[in-house]
């Protein structure tokens, strides 16, 4: 049964299905309230979906662990993970002690002070790609800008990011009915390894003004990052802070040019582009799952998942949830503070995203630099086409026209 039959006969959760990809949301909806712990017997993981059990999942300890990564992907799913992964991969201590050690150089003070450059990338972008009036707006602005900037924070020379982003892009798609990685992907993923150890060998030599100096310089009573680690957290920052940042970017479009009148709302009053951000994070997060690897039996909801097993946190399923939302399934910039708080995008206790901040950041330089200069948004949606990812959900192209204040 393919996960397009979702009104009748057993719920069919398959995150690597492209034609679940499409909208998700009616499966999540079902997971919730009909097997709020799912067992995928096919494939062998289970997965819970309900806001109160994800929430949970991500502030306890020693049940969920993430030290097998947070990938369902059978190459990725191992005891090494966190060599790619970094801090993602760990559970306490060693994760205590790794976002420790990276806090000191990826401090709030270090992004606050990249807005600069953030608007210098933003214009950049939005002039070449204005100047037409129509353009991809992944392709030319959303799936460059992100990777921009984390290069200008890493210190990648201008004439490598294409290559990095192409290298990062290729790390994480997946073709159709491909439950692992591709050989491709794995080649990237050694390249961009491979373009870390050089990069932080030269740093070494000579240090600059650059995160990638400031993690090798980064010091707690003694206890400093060895390069192994440094690169782990250059990958995780290039792979998951570029790609969930973009998709963030593509998704605030596509969904705001199909309510006219919120978007009628966003570009006479700026000030909703913050609240346009974070209502898209809700509706339609960036990272819809996570997996763990429980160490002890998990008992809920009549159900019993046995330590050793695969599961999901399905934060896609838990930020649509009706028990927490007010129509859930709307999409609403005007929707209250409160429930935007209890969003689940970007993880929560010791795995709140580190990248939070950096995130807001430049979508709300971007967002409100292309509301400022426009007065007409409109995107093809039948023509957007979608990034297939078993559990990153956005846009790989999106064609947008706009017209100029």
């Amino acid at each position: 049964m393919s996960s397009t039959d979702i009104t009748a006969g057993p719920v069919v959760y398959d995150p690597y299905d492209y034609a679940f990809h499409e909208d998700p949301y009616p499966v999540y909806a079902r997971l919730r309230n009909e097997e709020p712990l799912h067992h995928n017997a096919e494939h062998d993981f289970w997965a819970l979906s309900r806001h109160e059990d994800v929430q949970h999942a991500f502030r306890s300890d020693g049940v969920y662990s993430s030290g097998m990564g947070v990938s369902l992907d059978q190459s990725a799913w191992s005891p090494h993970a966190h060599r790619m992964m970094s801090f993602l991969a760990m559970d306490p201590p060693r994760q205590t002690r790794l976002r420790s050690l990276v806090s000191k150089g990826f401090t709030p003070r270090r992004v606050r002070e990249l807005e600069p450059q953030v608007q210098r990338l933003t214009d950049h972008y939005l002039d070449a790609a204005l100047e037409s009036g129509t353009f991809d707006w992944i392709a030319d602005v959303a799936g460059r800008l992100p990777m921009d900037v984390i290069s200008e924070l890493m210190g990648v020379p201008a004439a490598d990011r294409d290559e990095v982003r192409r290298l990062a892009d290729t790390v994480v798609h997946r073709e159709d009915g491909m439950r692992d990685v591709p050989a491709a992907g794995v080649e990237a993923a050694l390249s961009l390894v491979g373009y870390y150890t050089e990069m932080i060998a030269e740093r070494r030599r000579r240090p600059t003004d650059d995160l990638t100096s400031a993690l090798l310089d980064a010091d707690i009573e003694g206890d400093r990052m060895s390069d192994e680690e440094v690169i782990a957290f250059l990958f995780l920052m290039v792979v998951a802070g570029n790609e969930t940042t973009t998709k963030l970017l593509g998704n605030a479009a596509f969904h705001l040019t199909r309510h006219p009148d919120q978007l009628g709302q966003v570009l006479d009053d700026h000030r909703l582009v913050v609240p346009w951000i974070e209502e898209t994070l809700r509706f339609d997060t960036s990272t819809q799952a996570l997996a763990r690897h429980l160490l002890a039996d998990v008992e809920l909801h009549g159900r019993v998942a046995p330590a050793g097993s695969k599961l999901l946190l399905v934060i896609g399923a838990a930020n649509r949830d009706e028990r927490v939302f007010t129509r859930p399934d709307e999409f609403d910039l005007h929707r209250d503070r409160s429930e935007l708080a209890k969003s689940l995008s970007f993880g929560g206790g010791r795995h709140f995203c580190l990248g939070a901040s950096l995130a807001r950041l430049e979508a709300r330089v971007a967002l409100e630099e292309l509301v400022r200069r426009v007065d007409r948004i409109e995107v093809d949606h039948e023509r957007s086409i979608r990034v297939h990812s078993s559990n990153v959900r956005g846009f790989a192209s999106m064609p947008m026209s706009v017209g100029l204040r």
